[in-house]
């Protein structure tokens, strides 16, 4: 894990979206905490729960949606079943085809990250999968989360 003293992280201020999840029992390993791959799975859910809330993705239907071609993730504090965390999201830069975010990972009521990821989604065409320009509607809730 890494020590957040030695660099500037964002604080809860900086995301204009929460997710809140609960962590589950599977999601615990042998070291009795939430293993490394549950939180991609916990970002994942909350960029798309935002898309979903902002009623621009539909996830059976939509004829355009994003797909993820980098991520990562920072580790500050463990986090352990049971617990409710909340994700935050915002975004750091709105391409052509791409959208890049920063996500947030806290732990109920406390202020301090515990996790520091980020997604980068190229938005494409459902029958092709070849990239497209990010449409109107999800460029607007989009914006929306530019910090």
């Amino acid at each position: 894990m890494h020590d957040m003293t030695e660099e500037k992280f964002p604080s809860r201020l900086a995301f204009p979206f929460f997710q809140n999840l609960p962590t589950r029992w599977m999601d615990s390993d042998v070291y009795g905490h939430v293993n490394n791959v549950e939180y991609y799975s916990y970002m994942d859910t909350a960029v798309n729960m935002h898309l979903v809330k902002s009623g621009v993705l539909d996830t059976q239907s939509s004829e355009v949606f994003g797909v993820v071609v980098e991520s990562g993730c920072r580790f500050f504090k463990e986090i352990v079943y049971p617990e409710s965390i909340q994700v935050g999201v915002r975004v750091t830069k709105l391409g052509n085809s791409s959208v890049t975010y920063q996500l947030g990972l806290f732990k109920e009521n406390i202020d301090e990250l515990a996790a520091l990821g980020h997604f980068v989604h190229v938005y494409v065409n459902r029958g092709t999968r070849r990239p497209v320009p990010v449409p109107h509607a999800f460029r607007s809730a989009l914006t929306k989360l530019i910090q």
